[in-house]
């Protein structure tokens, strides 16, 4: 990623271009690196801010990377999980600013939904690819939306992922999940009605949804499982046990960003541990500065915020991508008249 970088005003990018210009996996290398970049102290420092309304939450999340040059990206991102069934909108919808980290120059706005989908996946695949067991083959995903897909397909890019089972409180949601990705991936996906059978027979499980109060209870995990919690982004958010997170090898995405709205917070605020207690983050055992999995009966929970070194890899390619095959539209944002 270091390509020559357009004056002609700020490059616009929308949704179906960004999907045009990057792959989930051409996110998985990108992520992998950032994560690296942040465990060698390659990348600027990174911000969150979480603002609730009315019907729903946005969360800002800003950061860049150094090297090899360096770009600075802000993402704020809305979260109103009514919208599908109240306007017929998205659940959620925002906005990617990438600027020059050299001279601060805005470069592009892109829309953010196919980045943040596909980074979020690309981070469950490294984190796997460095936690699970190399031979995993059964993944149970709980929640069946447009993450769940991603997440899905991700795993299967690391391991060798055979069958799956699908999970949700949204009724038919497992059974059309379950349905189409098994026509797409080719391999066996049921619907799961039990979630306690259904994780403690895997050997992956990933949690992708709003929840707002633990479903995955310590009691289903079975020994060797590693579980990928992807849904909790803002301090109400929690999918996991706080005793499942407090027994188990904790690596986090950014430590002091799971401390403040991932499953770590919750288990901090159950007084069960504190950030001392947290193994690694991912960038540390991606870069060899942490081990990962020690023993097959390890249970190795990854604690997945989403960073803006995710957004800001993602977005840079797109952009790099776009000038390169002069894809998109410029706006002068500065004219005057």
């Amino acid at each position: 990623m270091n390509q020559p970088r357009q004056t002609r005003g700020t490059l616009l990018l929308d949704r179906n271009e960004i999907a045009a210009l990057v792959s989930l996996e051409d996110c998985l290398d990108v992520v992998e690196s950032a994560f690296k970049a942040h465990a060698l102290g390659e990348t600027l420092g990174s911000g969150l801010l979480h603002v609730e309304a009315p019907s729903g939450e946005f969360h800002i999340k800003a950061g860049g990377l150094k090297t090899p040059s360096a770009y600075f990206a802000l993402k704020a991102n809305a979260g109103f999980f009514g919208n599908a069934e109240r306007f017929g909108l998205p659940n959620i919808q925002g906005l990617v600013l990438l600027y020059d980290a050299e001279n601060g120059r805005p470069l592009a706005v892109m829309d953010s939904l196919g980045i943040t989908a596909k980074r979020t996946g690309a981070a469950t695949a490294v984190a796997a690819k460095y936690l699970a067991r190399p031979d995993s083959h059964i993944a149970t995903i709980c929640g069946c939306g447009t993450q769940a897909r991603v997440q899905l397909r991700a795993l299967a890019a690391v391991l060798p992922i055979e069958r799956a089972n699908a999970y949700s409180i949204v009724a038919g949601e497992a059974e059309r999940f379950a349905a189409e990705m098994s026509e797409e991936m080719n391999i066996p996906i049921e619907p799961a009605a039990d979630l306690g059978r259904a994780a403690a027979a895997c050997d992956v499980c990933v949690t992708c949804t709003p929840a707002r109060r633990f479903f995955l209870d310590r009691s289903f995990v079975a020994p060797g499982t590693f579980v990928a919690a992807v849904g909790a982004d803002s301090p109400d958010k929690n999918e996991l046990d706080p005793r499942l997170v407090a027994e188990s090898t904790l690596v986090v995405d950014l430590l002091e960003q799971c401390a403040t709205v991932g499953e770590l917070h919750h288990a901090i605020e159950a007084g069960l541990m504190t950030k001392d207690d947290v193994h690694a983050e991912l960038g540390e055992v991606v870069a060899g500065r942490a081990p990962g999995r020690s023993s097959r009966d390890e249970i190795v929970v990854f604690d997945s915020t989403g960073t803006a070194l995710q957004d800001a890899a993602a977005a840079i390619l797109a952009y790099e991508r776009a000038i390169e095959r002069e894809a998109g539209r410029y706006f002068d944002f500065a004219s005057q008249a």
